[in-house]
């Protein structure tokens, strides 16, 4: 050195906490050489990979990383010399001032060093004078290191009844009691530095929890584990305050709680549990899985955080079922599915469950090509499907898959769950689907308190899904115009909506008549449409249906896919028969044209429609029907027919999501059914018509059958003409215009109008 360096009044170290970026790190206090230099890194001492500066210097100097330390890496940089003499002055030689300020500056930095070494150790204050002398080897053998009365030092027995609480009432217990009280991890050696291995620890602590049937703790830190951790249910339960980083292999679970087979792990209470996967699954492996619960029964879960792995959260029951709990959730990040609620076996039930909560997200950048669901309701092959009962309050879904060719849906249902609500919901970059259901999921209901799809949210019917009826209220948008729905048609009586289509036929208001063998090669609408059938015999209060004898409202389906048909009926059969854009029938396919929420529809190649496979019952809980219709559907017949046996029908009722307002098709001129009145018009000129004489027209109007009321009208002024009608023949109305005065009368061209009534 050419000059020496000044020790000054700076603690000779420094403390950092690493964002990922810093490389340069400076040290104010001055060192002799760079192996003065102690630099560790999240406590370990490094050797390598860093340059020093400023050696010499009084100010201090830097650091120089060649890579920066990982973001949230704690950096210390302390002065480390070497206590022993510098020089060694000779006697009788020439004692120059560099060599004493060196030496000088040498011990200062010495002393400076003992002093921040005696500052991180336990020592007594200056006005306290008790002994704080340690008992020799052989005194404080196997014994507790305590204070006395007089706060001295003391070794106590480890089971004597030595301490007691100083509070009334509290009796002496012995100190190994006391630390019995409570497990933690840090009993067993685990460290919770992130970087040491406390797979073998925690196990240790779990497995002690178990067998002593006490609380564990896993108290502040980040424990790492390079293996699966299991803590089973004869654990009281867990508390954490710090989380589990999981390293260990893939396609295991990290945690599992409790026990599996036919054992019942009931009433348990499980605090802050965190899991972190050290690096992100590739969500290729469903069995990577970060924490399973297994057959718990009234149980208290909370979970703040499950981050990176392909199922982040697995509820499983088992031989035994998952019951009665309640989860609370917090952040459920990065993984392909956040909750999977599942069975294993054909004994094992997964069934009323509440949750609370949940952040449901992945980062935008993370496996942007794989679908992604929040929560999935699952079952092992053979494994029980009847998943019911679960309520999801105020959950939030961020998946990350809006305007991107994947599945980013908050709840996926694989199984025949019902009465699944989820309420006060959110959705941000998901796909326009609240729910895919893929089986027989029913009864479901699903609020949307905010979504960024706007209005259109709502379920995805896959071609394996054998049931519909689950209800998206979307409350982010006119959540008073959605919270009705719209009648579309009524027949609150249907002797009386009955009219004689002909002389053995009937028909029916609003209605079209169906048949169940239909006699020719029928393609469109119009071919199974019938305004009036024979066959049907009448009640006192409704009609029954017999002789393969049906009916149903004729509607336009092309904006509107979901319908609700009620029906008082005695054990009513509900068909539906589907046409295309052309109004041409759609027959059986590999994808079915039409589902329902309360049972499954077959096809009737003979019908040529679906029908149901069961009575519209209460006791079966099938009377309720929506049917929802395939996209290809735009037009539909929806009604009941006779099936097995014959039954009474008194009213119908067809009902919609009252954001549409599709067309009911009936009394038009292509289909007249439904019609109890019909009409029709031609321009006439009847010319100059003797007294008393009369002229004659005949209208056709399709429907018009002899024993019809008929009327007839003219568009000009008929004074002394008396206009009368009558159906001649079949679809034919003949109208009389009878001059009923003393004098001829000539009436100028206009348009005559027929109209005949059904009785």
């Amino acid at each position: 050195m050419s000059e020496h360096i000044t020790i000054g009044d700076v603690s000779p170290r420094a403390l950092y906490i690493a964002n990922g970026t810093q490389r340069v790190f400076t040290f104010a206090f001055p060192i002799f050489n760079d192996s003065d230099l102690e630099i560790r890194i999240n406590g370990l001492i490094q050797v390598t990979g860093f340059t020093i500066t400023g050696a010499g210097e009084s100010n201090g100097g830097l650091v120089t990383f060649i890579e920066a330390p990982a973001n949230g890496a704690r950096i210390m940089l302390r002065r480390r010399v070497t206590l022993s003499r510098m020089t060694d002055f000779q006697e009788n030689s020439v004692l120059r001032a560099s060599a004493l300020n060196d030496e000088l500056d040498f011990q200062m930095a010495a002393l400076q060093q003992v002093a921040s070494d005696l500052g991180q150790a336990i020592r007594t204050d200056p006005a306290d004078d008790g002994n704080m002398l340690l008992p020799l080897r052989a005194a404080r053998g196997n014994r507790l290191l305590g204070f006395d009365s007089l706060g001295d030092i003391a070794t106590f027995d480890r089971d004597g009844p030595e301490i007691t609480l100083p509070y009334a009432g509290a009796i002496p217990c012995s100190v190994e009691d006391k630390l019995n009280e409570r497990l933690s991890v840090r009993d067993f050696g685990a460290l919770g530095d992130g970087i040491a291995d406390d797979g073998p620890a925690l196990q240790a602590a779990m497995n002690a929890a178990v067998v002593s049937g006490r609380f564990l703790e896993i108290g502040e830190g980040s424990f790492r584990t390079g293996q699966p951790l299991l803590l089973g249910g004869g654990a009281a339960g867990l508390i954490m305050r710090g989380s589990l980083l999981y390293a260990g292999p893939s396609g295991q679970a990290a945690l599992t709680i409790g026990d599996g087979g036919t054992t019942r792990n009931a009433t348990k209470l499980y605090m802050g549990i965190r899991i972190i996967r050290a690096s992100i699954s590739d969500w290729e492996n469903e069995a990577d899985i970060g924490l399973v619960l297994r057959n718990f029964d009234s149980c208290q879960v909370e979970i703040r955080q499950v981050e990176g792995f392909t199922i982040g959260i697995r509820t499983l029951g088992e031989e035994r079922g998952f019951e009665d709990t309640t989860l609370t959730l917090g952040r459920i990040v990065n993984n392909r599915i956040g909750l999977d609620v599942r069975t294993a076996s054909a004994a094992g039930w997964n069934t009323s469950v509440r949750y609370y909560g949940g952040h449901f997200a992945i980062a935008s950048s993370l496996h942007t090509s794989k679908d992604r669901f929040g929560v999935r309701f699952s079952a092992a092959p053979g494994a029980y499907v009847a998943h019911n009962r679960h309520i999801f309050d105020g959950p939030g879904f961020e998946l990350q898959a809006r305007n991107r060719p994947i599945s980013g849906i908050p709840f996926l249902c694989e199984v025949n769950s019902r009465a699944v609500w989820a309420r006060a919901m959110r959705m941000e970059g998901c796909s326009p689907y609240v729910a895919r259901h893929t089986a027989g999921a029913q009864d479901h209901l699903y609020e949307v308190a905010w979504a960024s799809q706007a209005y259109l949210v709502d379920v995805d019917y896959t071609p394996s899904a054998t049931r519909i009826g689950a209800t998206v209220r979307r409350f982010h948008q006119a959540a008073a115009f959605r919270d009705a729905s719209r009648e579309i048609a009524s027949v609150p009586n249907l002797r009386a909506a009955r009219f004689r289509w002909s002389i053995a036929e009937w028909g029916f208001e609003k209605l079209a008549c169906l048949s169940s063998n239909v006699s020719f090669s029928p393609t469109r609408l119009e071919d199974f449409a019938f305004p009036g059938l024979d066959d049907f015999t009448f009640s006192d209060r409704g009609v029954l249906l017999t002789g393969g004898r049906g009916l149903g409202f004729v509607v336009d389906s092309r904006n509107c896919r979901e319908f609700a048909l009620a029906a008082d009926a005695d054990g009513a059969r509900l068909v539906v028969l589907c046409f295309d854009q052309d109004r041409y029938l759609i027959s059986e396919g590999a994808t079915p044209m039409v589902r329902a929420s309360g049972q499954s529809l077959m096809w009737n190649s003979t019908g040529r429609w679906w029908q149901s496979s069961a009575d519209m019952d209460d006791e079966t809980f099938t009377r309720p029907q929506v049917i929802r219709l395939a996209d290809q559907v735009a037009y539909a017949i929806i009604g009941v027919a006779r099936i097995a046996r014959d039954y009474e029908v008194r009213a119908l009722r067809l009902s919609c999501d009252p954001l549409y307002a599709p067309p009911l098709l009936y009394g038009l001129p292509d289909l007249p059914h439904g019609a109890r009145e019909l009409a029709a018009e031609l321009p006439w000129d009847p010319g100059s018509i003797a007294a008393g004489a009369s002229a004659q027209i005949n209208i056709p109007l399709q429907g018009a059958r002899p024993g019809d009321f008929a009327s007839a009208a003219f568009s000009l002024a008929t004074s002394g003409i008396v206009m009368l009608a009558q159906v001649g023949a079949t679809n034919i109305v003949t109208v009389t215009a009878w001059n009923r005065s003393g004098i001829a009368i000539n009436l100028a061209a206009g348009i005559v109008r027929a109209r005949v009534t059904k009785a």
